[in-house]
């Protein structure tokens, strides 16, 4: 099935509440091609559906995230059962977020990309956020680190490592890989998405004069590090209406 076709299918009536996601996690999708953050047909960003534990919204494989619309998602149940929608899910997506969302119900949603300069940051031998700057102090505190590569998710054990290096965290940075965001919202997602790469963007740069970098005392970075949090709170759908705004404009947020 090609990606036009699963573009084009049609979906079978559902409620206002799946509609509402479906709506909003095409749009994160879109939203994230538009900002460059991913990676071919590949790359996978899911929405639990409220109301119907153990289903979730995912991407089947085959469109860009550009070509994302909220008919085209499909909706697939943790034991790997296509409930809705047409097209078949890429193997790793479906290893990566039905261990995710089943293990952590606090990850309503879950986005896992290879965008560039965090993509980029794990490949080092210390991948971590350093807190060089205010955009680092969103993650300071926030983020987990998968230290082995250990190729394709292609099962339920390395689904399982996944989980378990969250470790109570929100943002997992995995090494010689990507990284993957997980939250209460696609809002707080793609408002984490979004500013990490940012972070990690001004490490990258900031690396690369070769120079000491100035890291903020540990004491300021804790308690940055607990506003943030509450900036979190206060922007993520701000930001997301925002990135709305920006990418309707140029015909790529509502599917134009």
């Amino acid at each position: 099935m090609s990606a036009t076709q699963v573009i084009a299918s049609t979906l079978p009536a559902c409620g206002p509440a799946e509609w509402a996601a479906r709506v909003r996690l095409a749009a994160a999708y879109r939203i994230c091609a538009g900002e460059g953050l991913d990676d071919g047909v590949f790359n996978h960003f899911s929405a639990a559906v409220d109301g119907e534990p153990g289903h979730f919204l995912l991407k089947p494989f085959g469109p860009l995230f550009e070509e994302v619309t909220p008919e085209s998602l499909i909706k697939v149940d943790v034991a790997g059962r296509i409930v809705a929608g047409d097209g078949v899910w890429e193997p790793t997506a479906f290893h990566i977020h039905s261990r995710i969302h089943t293990a952590i119900p606090r990850a309503h949603c879950v986005m896992h990309t290879h965008m560039p300069f965090t993509t980029a940051l794990t490949s080092l031998a210390d991948m971590r956020i350093r807190p060089i700057n205010q955009s680092a102090m969103r993650f300071v505190r926030r983020t987990a680190y998968l230290e082995t590569y250990g190729g394709l998710v292609l099962d339920a054990t390395e689904g399982d490592l996944i989980v378990d290096a969250f470790r109570g965290k929100d943002i997992l940075l995995m090494a010689n890989h990507g990284a993957m965001v997980i939250g209460p919202t696609v809002a707080h997602c793609l408002y984490d998405l979004h500013y990490l790469e940012i972070a990690a963007r001004d490490q990258w740069n900031a690396m690369a004069l070769n120079v000491p970098l100035r890291e903020i005392p540990e004491s300021v970075v804790e308690s940055t590090a607990l506003q943030m949090v509450e900036e979190r709170e206060m922007a993520a759908d701000v930001h997301f209406e925002a990135m709305l705004r920006r990418f309707g404009r140029r015909g790529v947020a509502h599917g134009a």
